[in-house]
């Protein structure tokens, strides 16, 4: 954040278009040709163009424009944004059992952003390539390979980082705003009757004329919002000022003039119903068009790739995941990252996903359940924000939150008929996310409520340590504490099995706060508990990676000296097993074992040389 609020309005907001708008940008690639390719009853008629292009433009300026650009926003943590964050600001000012529900909501936020992240690449790929049956039809058997190569060298990039190819990122994705508001210009020059469609009067009289069909409709008409939640996902990266001035400036015009000027060619001629997006570019400019399209969608995978490995290492830190091994592929930006099990996991899903469904079209029915799903628990944390942390008139925000559910929870209904054409494949890899979460949550605090029974107080150990010490070895022993007041269970092997102590020893606690980042001045906080007992707390953001080389540098500037190659990390390893229970919570034991096996080492975690560290196993029944 800091050095982009140093970098000029211009350049952060040329940023953001390449970046942020990726997913949504690339939208007009399908979305009108599944509104009107029939499968809703009716063909592409004169009434239903110009009521699906008022639906698309109001919802554009209604959901992303005055819900997300002009309030969701304002729910920001330090500047942060994301499902995750909403929860956490929602959760602040409650009461024990409504946190509790607020915390459900946003891990089913969250795990709908996982659901939702396996079909974006897909679909906005194989629409690009499926350019290619109209450049040449014979090359139709092509689009599947084609799209999976072009994932596969994406996904194998990432290891690489995002800073080279970031800076194609602004560039490519300015030209293809600009061609759109182009391609939308010539197309509605040739029949500007078209325009009519900015009256809302159309969009009401679509559901007059339609009836029934027109809410099911609606399930087509979301695909144009699509990547919606990425505006305040991405909030960190950018702040609120480049976003709003670059969706305003570029991207609203551009997609709004595309859709109009599809609609027109669609008016003149209702056969270029196959693929209006490349129909409405002229026959020179159709392969040009083909590869500027397959940058983009690249660029708007590249975007939700990223997003989610940085929900990842919120969730990681907030404690719903298992550690893992987190690369940061940039000296300067900590936003970049790269975690190896996430990218391949979600690469084999990506492939899983293009083989099975093998057209944009099928993959269209499975998309929307989950960005729909999300907008509605957006807006109900975001009103809890309004009310307990802004303090805004109840009524007022009872108003918001009736309006804009008027509006999400249709498009969400309309969504759900998608479940058995595709929709349940969001659905079940969210609730599989959902389940890897809440257990990992529960089954840790089970745990370590199960390693803190013994009932010894720790002041009253040390106290005992003091007056009757046992043998002393030189050197300084750490000993990691999850929580305060608590003695390490570690300490207690050691002392019973080794009846050694060495002669300094240091209690150390990392702490996560709510909070993306801590001030360094903050960041450690240093007792001492007995001549030779020392606690730290070492305090840390959502967004941040402890390392202990820090924490030791920051100890020695508040006058506790210690050196890595003279102190020793004593961790505690434990065995798990699973005691009586019903079988579903049996199973959900063995998922927490499971998960426990994989998780990442606390000395690689925290990059504590290996030859620095002693563990300690022992068993205990969860």
């Amino acid at each position: 954040m800091s050095s982009d609020k140093k970098q000029p309005l211009a350049a952060v907001t040329l940023a953001a278009i390449g970046v942020v708008y990726g997913d949504i940008g690339t939208s007009p690639l399908y979305t009108l040709r599944e509104c009107l390719s029939g499968q809703f009853g009716f063909g592409v008629e004169h009434d239903a163009i110009l009521g699906f292009l008022s639906l698309i433009s109001w919802l554009l300026i209604i959901v992303v424009s005055l819900k997300y650009i002009s309030y969701v926003m304002r729910a920001d943590n330090a500047g942060e944004g994301g499902i995750l964050t909403l929860m956490s600001l929602a959760g602040r000012h409650t009461g024990a059992r409504t946190t509790a529900l607020l915390v459900i909501m946003g891990l089913i936020g969250g795990s709908f952003f996982y659901g939702e992240v396996v079909i974006t690449p897909a679909i906005s790929v194989m629409s690009a390539m499926e350019g290619l049956e109209i450049a040449a039809p014979s090359l139709d058997a092509w689009i599947v390979p084609l799209s999976v190569a072009v994932l596969t060298f994406l996904f194998m990039i990432q290891k690489q980082g995002t800073g080279l190819v970031g800076k194609l990122f602004a560039p490519v994705m300015l030209i293809w705003f600009l061609v759109l508001a182009v391609l939308g210009i010539r197309g509605i020059m040739d029949n500007p009757t078209v325009l009519q469609a900015l009256n809302p009067w159309w969009a009401f009289h679509f559901f007059v004329e339609y009836k029934t069909v027109s809410f099911f409709a609606l399930g087509a008409v979301v695909l144009s919002i699509t990547g919606v939640e990425a505006l305040y996902a991405d909030m960190g990266h950018f702040g609120k000022l480049p976003i709003r001035v670059a969706w305003f400036s570029v991207v609203l015009p551009s997609l709004i003039l595309n859709y109009f000027g599809q609609g027109a060619l669609l008016l003149t001629h209702p056969e270029a119903i196959k693929n209006p997006f490349f129909l409405l570019a002229p026959d020179w400019a159709l392969i040009p068009m083909l590869i500027l399209a397959t940058l983009a969608t690249v660029i708007a995978s590249q975007a939700v790739i990223s997003g989610v490995f940085s929900l990842t290492r919120q969730a990681v830190r907030l404690g719903y995941l298992p550690p893992m091994r987190i690369i940061y592929t940039s000296e300067k930006e900590a936003g970049q990252i790269y975690i190896p099990i996430i990218n391949w996991v979600l690469y084999f899903a990506v492939l899983i996903v293009i083989i099975s469904f093998e057209h944009s079209s099928n993959l269209a029915a499975a998309y929307g359940i989950a960005v729909t799903g999300t907008m509605v628990l957006t807006t109900m944390l975001s009103c809890t924000v309004a009310v307990k942390n802004w303090h805004w008139n109840r009524a007022a925000v009872g108003l918001i939150l009736v309006v804009l559910l008027c509006i999400d929870v249709p498009l969400f209904s309309a969504n759900l008929v998608k479940i058995f054409s595709g929709g349940w494949l969001p659905l079940c890899l969210g609730l599989v996310m959902f389940i890897i979460m809440t257990t990992w949550k529960s089954e840790r605090f089970r745990l370590l409520r199960r390693m803190h029974e013994h009932g010894n107080s720790l002041d009253a150990m040390i106290t005992s340590l003091e007056k009757s010490p046992p043998v002393r070895v030189p050197g300084t022993a750490v000993y990691m504490s999850r929580a305060l007041n608590v003695i390490p269970f570690a300490m207690l092997h050691n002392l019973k099995h080794n009846k050694v102590l060495h002669e300094r020893v240091v209690l150390l606690t990392l702490r996560t706060e709510d909070a993306p980042y801590v001030h360094n001045l903050r960041r450690v906080a240093i007792e001492q508990l007995s001549p030779t007992f020392w606690r730290v707390v070492a305090s840390y953001g959502w967004r941040e990676t402890p390392n202990m080389e820090e924490i030791f540098h920051r100890c020695g500037l508040e006058g506790l000296n210690c050196r890595m190659m003279e102190t020793s990390f004593f961790m505690s390893h434990e065995s798990l097993i699973i005691g009586k229970r019903p079988w579903y919570l049996r199973l959900r034991g063995k998922l927490f074992m499971a998960l426990q096996r994989n998780a990442l080492r606390a000395p690689d975690q925290f990059e504590i040389p290996p030859n620095r560290v002693i563990e300690l196993g022992t068993q205990v029944e969860i």
